[in-house]
């Protein structure tokens, strides 16, 4: 059974240099505290999501669920660092650019949202100033800065954590003994907080654990998702397969080049699959060697077989040379979204919406609130007061 806090590793060996490791980042909170840092405020809507833990909890596809509340109704941008880019300073993402521009990540959302804002930049204050007055993109109406939750040189207007259940920070320890960036009073700073990836059968009892366990401040909301996997997708041509159609007895090489590939096998194994795995550190760029270790892999199993991977590994994977013909046939990438529980998907968009609206540089969008309030379906704000997240 998958309990809270099950993919822990902690190393206590290490312990005296998380103390060490701590100290650094205490004393770095410690100068933004003081105002010795400083962080920036803008005047556009900045939504943060990011988390204090190394690996993923779910980040992209969080985003990705943001990006599409908000598309049809307003100019979105994401701003990325573009992890393991090619290119240096400020990009801003077009319909042609390439994975190693922008990184993998942002590469895969201007795929999915061809009309998003996509930019890269390290300097997220300097990536902001470029999108909110280049003339390219200075109609932006919001930006969504994309694992930014330690980038304390801006001050989002909303700051949302996300907390994987199964490495809760309340259990964890600071590098290098666990995996916390920061101390996890660090969530202090969000004003959301959502537990991801969440079992699909929590029962009340544990749901009423979690939200005592975190012990959040009264301004904070505290939302809980899981994920939902789409229909298989292929790397290499058009189509889609469902994961229920592949028969009991298939032989399916899970590829992974991410940070917790566990939830993805743990999630799979639900359908007896006969499951094989390759697993690879995060944004691993795939070697020749690679390329002949997947051919001979999947050539070792026997039939029905099938090559399952992520959508930000196939990003990566479908732009490089020397996969055998049979694997390109059979290689198929597995779309993930988030999904909220407990009935909180309305309150969510209901805060993002607002949010937004309400410190919109668009008038537009501001007589718009006003306006639509009874055509916005799943949107509406049901008579809720005005949304006013406290000053980070």
């Amino acid at each position: 059974m998958r309990t809270e806090g099950d993919f822990i590793k902690i190393h206590e060996w290490l312990t005296p240099l998380s103390w060490l490791y701590g100290l650094g980042v205490g004393f770095r909170n410690l100068l933004f505290r003081l105002g010795v840092l400083k962080s920036r405020a803008f005047d556009i809507p900045v939504i943060s999501v990011g988390n204090i833990t190394v690996g993923g909890s779910g980040k992209t596809p969080h985003v990705e669920y943001l990006v599409s509340l908000l598309l049809d109704k307003m100019k979105v941008a994401v701003l990325s660092r573009g992890y393991k880019r090619k290119s240096k300073g400020y990009v801003l993402a077009s319909n042609e650019s390439t994975m190693s521009q922008i990184g993998d990540e942002p590469y895969q959302m201007k795929q999915k949202f061809p009309t998003l804002y996509v930019a890269v930049d390290k300097k997220r204050t300097r990536g902001i100033d470029r999108l909110t007055s280049d003339e390219q993109t200075k109609d932006v109406d919001v930006i969504l800065l994309d694992d930014a939750y330690q980038h304390r040189y801006v001050k989002p207007g909303v700051n949302i954590l996300l907390v994987d259940y199964h490495r809760l920070i309340i259990y964890d320890k600071l590098l290098p003994a666990g995996c916390l960036r920061e101390p996890q009073e660090g969530k202090s700073r969000a004003d959301i907080v959502i537990i991801t990836k969440c079992p699909k059968d929590l029962r009340p009892m544990e749901y009423r654990v979690l939200m005592k366990a975190l012990d959040l401040y009264p301004y904070q909301s505290l939302y809980f998702t899981t994920l939902v996997y789409d229909d298989l997708k292929p790397v290499y041509g058009k189509g889609s397969i469902a994961l229920n159609s592949l028969p009991k007895a298939c032989n399916v090489l899970l590829l992974t080049g991410i940070a917790s590939p566990k939830q993805m096998q743990t999630d799979l194994a639900v359908y007896k699959f006969n499951l094989h795995q390759l697993a690879f550190p995060d944004h691993h760029n795939f070697s020749k060697k690679d390329v002949r270790t997947i051919n001979n892999k999947f050539a070792e199993l026997p039939s029905p077989k099938i090559i399952i991977t992520t959508e930000k590994d196939a990003s990566r994977i479908k732009f490089i040379e020397g996969f055998e013909q049979e694997v390109k046939d059979n290689m198929y990438a597995l779309p993930v979204r988030i999904q909220f529980m407990l009935e909180q998907e309305e309150s969510f968009n209901n805060k993002i919406i607002n949010y937004v609206r309400k410190n919109s540089r668009n008038s537009i969008l501001v007589k718009t609130k006003d306006d639509n309030k009874s055509q916005n379906g799943n949107h509406s704000r049901n008579g809720a007061g005005p949304i006013s997240f406290r000053n980070n």
